[in-house]
């Protein structure tokens, strides 16, 4: 069965937590739905929500918390 892919929107920096001493939007192994927040990119001091824009479980995260993403780059894959 093949992963869905869940890709950047935009280029800049991926977050997966709102703010350092908070937990992660979603952690490795987690069910996702459509509106699900997984995390957010950051540009220019200005961040944007990355919602998860399909259901599935067992998210796996490709891209480390505070690593430069560019724009259509897969972020997380989940399980149909």
């Amino acid at each position: 069965m093949s992963k869905l892919e869940i890709r950047s929107p935009l280029p800049g920096t991926f977050y997966r937590a709102s703010s350092p001493d908070t937990p992660p939007f979603k952690a490795d192994g987690d069910a996702v739905v459509a509106s699900d927040t997984i995390g957010l990119i950051e540009v220019m001091k200005t961040f944007q929500q990355i919602p998860a824009g399909l259901d599935g479980k067992n998210i796996t995260f490709l891209v480390d918390n505070e690593e430069p993403v560019m724009a259509g780059q897969i972020i997380a894959e989940v399980d149909p």
